[in-house]
């Protein structure tokens, strides 16, 4: 008797013990998931006009949306490190085109590379011929983004003049999503809208061509292209880009769910 009544003290401290930990930890993942996301939102607040003019509520929602892409996509520095400030800048590329899509998740990424500057065919970021800001990989690079960390912290600096080679990339994906990258992202893109955006682009791009239009001429290199470099002034100057181009400002709005 004298053994089973030591037998059930050990259990029992051995329990009390085990709740006490395990609430002191749960205790700890709530104190560090909420230091998280004051740190996020201190970074949002100064350098993403997106998340700046969402209301409350979708405020947390996009909060919530950059904590899930940073649990599910890993990212990684090769020439540098990576911290927060790139870590949250990165997901809020990611979610920004795709922000009224509720669920959306880019299956067909699971890593990211940042590098220090641009970098050349090669995947070098020393020497000459460095003149890539990002790319979206293909075959034996499935699955994986290049980013230039220079390029990703000027997409959100006050003079990026529209441009934001992250959300450029990212559109990539989201056009690759239906099976190809040809500038008609089919998931977001209704049906009565297809041949109406493809006679829209080809108007707008021989407007670039003819100097008429103030669109990156990096668009007319072809329709996938002209997709990402409208959506990055869509995004990043709305007000600007609604004034100049109307009709491409109200079939973006159309295509990605509201306006920006």
């Amino acid at each position: 008797m004298e053994i089973l009544s030591y037998l059930f003290f050990g259990i029992t401290i051995s329990i009390v013990l085990l709740f006490i930990w395990s609430k002191r930890k749960r205790a700890w993942r709530k104190g560090a998931q909420e230091g998280l996301t004051e740190t996020y939102s201190g970074i949002l607040e100064q350098y993403v006009s997106f998340y700046r003019d969402l209301n409350d509520a979708d405020q947390e929602r996009f909060l919530n949306e950059i904590t899930i892409f940073l649990r599910d996509v890993h990212i990684e520095g090769v020439g540098t490190e990576v911290n927060e400030l790139d870590r949250v800048l990165i997901a809020s590329s990611a979610v920004i085109p795709i922000f009224n899509f509720r669920g959306w998740r880019y299956k067909n990424l699971s890593n990211i590379v940042l590098y220090p500057d641009t970098f050349n065919s090669d995947f070098q970021f020393v020497g000459a011929r460095r003149n890539t800001l990002g790319m979206v990989g293909e075959g034996f690079m499935n699955g994986q983004m290049i980013l230039s960390k220079s390029a990703l912290h000027h997409g959100f600096s006050e003079n990026s003049n529209g441009s934001n080679t992250a959300i450029h990339e990212f559109v990539h994906l989201i056009d690759k999503r239906d099976g190809s990258v040809d500038g008609i992202p089919e998931l977001l893109l209704a049906r009565p809208y297809v041949i109406p955006w493809i006679k829209m682009m080809h108007a707008e791009m021989h407007r670039i061509k003819a100097g008429r239009s103030d669109i990156d001429p990096y668009a007319l290199t072809n329709e996938a292209e002209f997709l990402a470099v409208v959506s990055e002034y869509f995004f990043e100057k709305p007000t600007k880009f609604r004034d100049h181009h109307p009709e491409l400002f109200d079939l973006l709005t159309k295509m990605f769910g509201k306006k920006p």
